[in-house]
């Protein structure tokens, strides 16, 4: 059994206090959930273990559903382990452990990771079927002697935080909720690939990233940021679309750094965004086109300049 060979590599030594989930995104219900099993561990004096998937469950249980994702496992990790938690351990989700009872999985998880109690969000579920609800898993804790404890999630302006609600957030573009609801600037990652020069023509080069296809996007159109490169940090404009007044097809990501004049080929970029300018469209003339994104930068650097640094 797969699961069962991971977990043998990642043996615990000591007693642990485990939260589960995908963790997508890493937001602020997810960050409170840590913190209360961190403080729980704290007190109960045991380790603080964050398990979490290579794969989407969605993806696993409906292959034909494509979950955007709003962190790659790389960052997600990153992002768990920056929270301060002991271990992250990361699982593969299959359909072999999908067919394990919410019993066979926990009876695993104390035999390796020697859980001594769980730490899940009211709307936790696991195991075949998603039978091991917060009920369940409350019955499971008394039989198998492992604590459960529930944390309550995050509201705010009256919207429960969830990934799904972010990746609507997105799909609107609407970037100050996305920022209220993750608790910072969404972030999006991805090598310099070249373009079709369209940028350089116009006066105004572009980095072109090559970002994963199964990446949560802001909704089409021209976002204000920044930009981190070698530890510095750059004003930068991002423009998501299909580039219409040039006839294209495909969405790109594209973003022009109007402070910066070094090659950017091959570098990857982190681009933290801001807010969004205005939606894409379609220009009659490519001068045209200069003219509105002069006027998208001047009105770029006004708004960074009332934001700060990021």
């Amino acid at each position: 059994m797969q699961i069962e060979e991971e977990l043998v590599k990642l043996s615990a030594e000591k007693d642990m206090l485990l939260t589960i989930g995908v963790f997508d995104g890493v937001h602020l219900g997810h960050r409170y959930l840590i913190s209360q099993l961190k403080e729980l561990a704290k007190q109960q004096n045991l380790v603080s273990g964050v398990v979490t998937f290579r794969q989407h469950p969605k993806e696993v249980l409906s292959p034909q559903t494509k979950l955007p994702f709003l962190t790659n496992l790389a960052q997600r990790t990153d992002l768990l382990k920056s929270e301060g938690v002991d271990a992250v351990v990361v699982l593969s989700f299959t359909p072999e452990l999908a067919q394990l009872s919410a019993r066979q999985f926990l009876g695993l998880l104390k035999k390796y990771l020697r859980m001594r109690g769980a730490v899940i969000g009211s709307d936790f579920a696991l195991g075949r079927n998603r039978e091991g609800d917060t009920n369940t898993l409350r019955q499971l804790g008394q039989e198998m002697d492992f604590s459960v404890t529930i944390v309550p999630p995050i509201v705010i302006d009256g919207e429960v935080v969830s990934s799904t609600a972010i990746r609507n957030a997105l799909a609107e573009g609407d970037m100050k909720r996305v920022q209220k609801l993750v608790g910072r600037s969404f972030s999006l990652y991805g090598h310099v690939i070249p373009g079709a020069g369209r940028g350089m023509e116009l006066g105004f080069p572009t980095a072109n990233l090559d970002i994963d296809p199964q990446q949560a996007l802001p909704a089409e159109g021209v976002y204000v940021g920044w930009v981190h490169i070698d530890d510095q940090t750059h004003p930068s404009m991002t423009n998501i679309g299909k580039r219409p007044t040039f006839g294209g097809r495909e969405r790109v990501v594209e973003v022009y750094l109007p402070d910066y004049h070094g090659d950017l080929y091959g570098q990857e970029l982190t681009i933290d965004i801001v807010e969004r300018l205005r939606g894409e469209k379609k220009f009659d003339t490519p001068e045209e086109l200069k003219k509105q994104i002069t006027e998208d930068i001047k009105q770029g650097r006004a708004i960074l300049k009332t934001k700060g640094g990021n």
